[in-house]
């Protein structure tokens, strides 16, 4: 009888909990268009900007443009969180232990959270992406 009574207790919870953060997730939103051309890109370091879409990337959660200058070497490293990317304009260079790929506009690409890897933008064109984190922002140096 105890067993059950907790059971339906933690059902009933996690049910109340998830219709809560449904509806508090459905008062935030709300009709967001920013056009690559028009954002505002701030330097993050030498050879990439960055504008602010949505979220904070130094925080949490985020959706930022980014640009990378024609031929930045990111050198090799990983991230904390898992980072998903679209190219709209130019070529996310990308390696790991697996081999190379030119990240060209259209195409996405997902690097998981720890996953150890080298980025750069492509020679003559940089690259210009969407990226999308849940999580903040990190970049860790490879050893």
């Amino acid at each position: 009888m105890k067993k059950s009574l907790l059971l339906g207790g933690v059902v009933v919870a996690l049910t109340m909990a998830f219709y809560l953060g449904r509806a508090q997730g459905q008062q935030d939103q709300k009709v967001l268009f920013v056009a690559a051309d028009q954002a505002k890109y701030t330097s993050t370091n030498r050879g990439v900007s960055m504008a602010a879409i949505w979220g904070d990337a130094d925080a949490g959660a985020h959706g930022t443009f980014t640009k990378f200058t024609p031929g930045y070497d990111a050198g090799m490293h990983t991230h904390t969180n898992d980072v998903s990317i679209v190219v709209i304009k130019g070529a996310y260079l990308y390696k790991d232990d697996a081999g190379e790929k030119r990240v060209a506009a259209g195409d996405f690409l997902r690097v998981p959270g720890g996953h150890k890897h080298w980025s750069g933008g492509d020679k003559k064109e940089g690259a210009l992406f969407y990226e999308e984190a849940s999580g903040k922002f990190d970049f860790v140096p490879a050893k």
